[in-house]
């Protein structure tokens, strides 16, 4: 029970470090959309999970409050971390304006976002974004 306290206060560390890094976090995926040098497939991965994420259609339907919001989060979390991991350390700090500590940081918690989907659901959402 311990570990899953620590892992969610992990999880919300690296969501308020979003919040607090969005702008310069959005400029990263602008820069990175526009560059040739990403994989159209990545951006398109990206752009898929967040209409999805803005349907009403879900996996685990948003009137379930906070539960329903997670299985979004968790699958923007993937498609994000497939897209940054693909693009590459150089392409990265090329376009990142922050520190790279902060975007290692950043980089590191994509993961954590979803720790609080329950396991099998997990499971089922990776298996809609491809790892590599």
């Amino acid at each position: 029970m311990a570990f899953l306290r620590r892992r969610r206060r992990g999880a919300l560390r690296i969501a308020a470090a979003l919040v607090l890094y969005l702008p310069d976090f959005l400029r990263l995926l602008y820069r990175l959309f526009r560059d040739p040098r990403v994989s159209r497939f990545d951006k398109a991965l990206v752009a898929a999970v967040l209409a999805y994420a803005l349907t009403p259609a879900d996996l685990i339907p948003d009137f379930l409050a906070f539960l329903g919001l997670v299985d979004d989060l968790y699958l923007i979390g993937l498609a994000l971390n497939r897209l940054l991991r693909r693009a590459g350390p150089v392409l990265l700090l090329e376009h990142w304006d922050g520190t790279p500590g902060t975007l290692r940081l950043l980089l590191d918690g994509l993961d954590e976002v979803g720790s609080f989907v329950p396991r099998p659901v997990r499971r089922l959402l990776r298996a809609w974004v491809p790892a590599e």
